[in-house]
């Protein structure tokens, strides 16, 4: 008989312990966010609250206008709510001054966008290293960790290359590099397959289910029904509010 640790009982026998839950990375608690339009307002967010553990992957998913964007937004504290509470990292940060809000940005939250955003002047490994021109990482170790960052995409062999020689798939590839290259304990992807056709998005899902499972926390906004229900855990939003919570 194989002997267990003292205090830990087998898995799905009865009397088993429940697993330690996962420190919180995000805490959001009754967000709201109004843009103003007009003599009007448009409410984007409605009261969503929700908590993102340590290396979870949560994709979020609903129709076009339901917040999703908006909320991912916030989550990186790209845009501020209009209402409610926002604890990151253990911080709140609706009381962080704006130079502590773009040093988290920059240090701990990896971002990648639909459309890529790559500066057309630079070299991929250039791009790369962008973020690190406003962190205090020394300057000779930018090539170097963008090198390496390439090299876990696939991409080490483009490093010179300008974006206008990628395709579509390479260039995501070199986004994703970016976004890793600050070492973030959270990566957003924004759409990050809606650029692209089925099979090269395919691989730019596999490539986020592996920085996943290398215990990366990842959430993604998505229409793709099939790298949302790859996820650990999926929500979908309706009219700024959480429709529903399923756990693929």
């Amino acid at each position: 008989m194989t002997a267990r640790r003292p205090g830990v009982a087998e898995p799905g026998r009865p009397g088993a312990f429940p697993a330690e839950p996962r420190p919180s990375v995000a805490d959001l608690a009754d967000i709201r966010k109004v843009y103003p339009r007009g003599s009007g307002a448009v409410i984007a967010l409605d009261g969503v609250s929700l908590s993102v553990r340590q290396g979870e992957k949560l994709a979020i998913m609903g129709p076009s206008g339901s917040g999703k964007s908006t909320l991912l937004s916030i989550l990186g504290c790209l845009d501020h709510p209009t209402g409610g509470t926002y604890r990151l990292f253990g911080e709140s940060v609706g009381e962080l001054a704006d130079a502590r809000l773009s040093r988290i940005r920059n240090r701990r939250i990896g971002f990648v966008f639909q459309s890529f955003h790559l500066l057309p002047q630079l070299t991929v490994a250039e791009n790369v290293e962008t973020p690190l021109l406003y962190g205090e990482t020394p300057e000779a170790e930018w090539r170097p960790r963008a090198l390496r960052c390439l090299e876990k995409v696939g991409l080490s062999h483009r490093a010179d290359h300008r974006p206008n020689e990628l395709s579509g798939g390479e260039a995501q590839r070199a986004a994703v590099a970016r976004a890793l290259v600050t070492e973030p304990a959270l990566l957003l992807a924004d759409e990050p397959t809606g650029n692209l056709d089925s099979r090269t998005g395919d691989e730019v899902a596999g490539l986020l289910d592996g920085l996943h499972r290398e215990g990366r926390t990842v959430v993604l906004v998505t229409h793709n029904e099939a790298l949302g229900r790859g996820a650990e855990r999926l929500l979908r939003l309706r009219d700024g509010r959480i429709e529903s919570e399923e756990r693929p």
